[in-house]
């Protein structure tokens, strides 16, 4: 193995920052420290909340002081230790596997372990520095978990209604039902209570939430999902970005001159956020006097029912995107003279 050049790995203000590559799996990950000199430390963690701390334990011990680490993107796998290590002050770059696959290549890589993994990880870090990822604030991950497990619970309990519905014969059994559908309510309106304190204990987060809620069609609820799901609104350039995150755009199916399919939402984004803004979209096409007059056009044009709530949640996701990077509230006159 070569040495690395120093003066291509990563800088910390004042010195040379060790690299750590990360090769991430479901239960565990591989480590390898990649020091100044050019030498490697290798270890292995479990995925785990005590895992990552022990990593970060062991950095300490290695006297690394701030490192620059770099994984793969590989879904939900790294987002934990790539949370941890950005909380703790390091440099964090999420790489697309195809480039860590094609330098591996330009080096003529033979073997492939989850150990020498880490060292090429580390290796492409040092030599391509590439950009560092943006952790998402700490009051936005907690408020996207409480809104998650609410979504769950709401799903448990539509569950267990329909099992009610059912009319199952025996009295034991329903009385079963309807004691977790009691527990199930309980929970989530101690959930909603919890998401409520969220805000008031985050200034700026309550702000945006009240931003989102003056849009006539989105409550509390939903504006509560739309700031977990989207996260910082600065990390899409525009509108139409937030809309294609959440599956919102239309696809067209068109072959030739047989096939003219009717256009549907690509839905190759967040299911939640579609899930979220179904219902605010029928309220809005009746109280909200933008997407109201959005839908006679489209209703005069033939529009299929479908598609013009696919055209008003997709607006109602441009009015959110527009009220939070300006900071101003919804004013229908101001969108209407743009």
């Amino acid at each position: 193995m070569c040495k690395v050049d120093l003066h291509t790995t990563s800088r910390a203000e004042g010195g040379i920052v060790f690299i750590l590559g990360i090769d991430i799996a479901k239960r565990k990950y591989d480590v390898a420290l990649l020091k100044p000199d050019g030498k490697f430390r290798a270890k292995a963690f479990a995925n785990t909340a005590a895992g990552h701390a022990e990593l970060l334990a062991w950095l300490g011990r290695q006297e690394a002081g701030l490192v620059h680490a770099c994984l793969e993107a590989t879904g939900t796998y790294g987002l934990a230790v790539s949370e941890a290590l950005a909380d703790a002050g390091h440099t964090v770059s999420v790489v697309n596997p195809a480039a860590i696959e094609a330098y591996g290549r330009s080096r003529l890589s033979r073997t492939k372990t989850d150990r020498t993994d880490a060292r090429l990880i580390a290796q492409f870090c040092a030599s391509h520095q590439p950009p560092a990822w943006i952790a998402t604030p700490r009051e936005v991950r907690e408020l996207q978990a409480l809104v998650r497990r609410l979504d769950a619970l709401e799903g448990m309990r539509q569950q267990e209604r329909n099992r009610l519905a059912a009319e199952p014969a025996s009295a034991v059994v329903r009385a079963s039902i309807q004691h977790v559908i009691d527990t199930i309510d309980l929970e989530m309106a101690a959930l909603k209570t919890r998401i409520h304190d969220h805000f008031d204990q985050h200034p700026r987060l309550r702000q945006q939430r009240d931003l989102l809620t003056s849009i006539p069609g989105i409550a509390e609820t939903t504006a509560a999902v739309l700031l977990a799901e989207f996260g910082p609104i600065g990390r899409f350039s525009q509108a139409s970005a937030c809309a294609a995150f959440a599956g919102l755009v239309p696809r067209e199916k068109r072959s030739g001159t047989s096939v003219h399919g009717r256009p549907v939402l690509s839905k190759l984004g967040n299911a939640s956020l579609r899930k979220a803004l179904f219902y605010p979209a029928l309220t809005a096409m009746r109280h909200n006097p933008i997407i109201k007059a959005m839908r006679e056009r489209l209703l005069t044009r033939g529009k299929h029912r479908m598609v013009i709530v696919g055209a008003a949640m997709r607006k109602l996701v441009h009015l959110a995107y527009g009220v939070l990077k300006t900071e101003t509230p919804f004013d229908p006159g101001f969108v209407k003279n743009r």
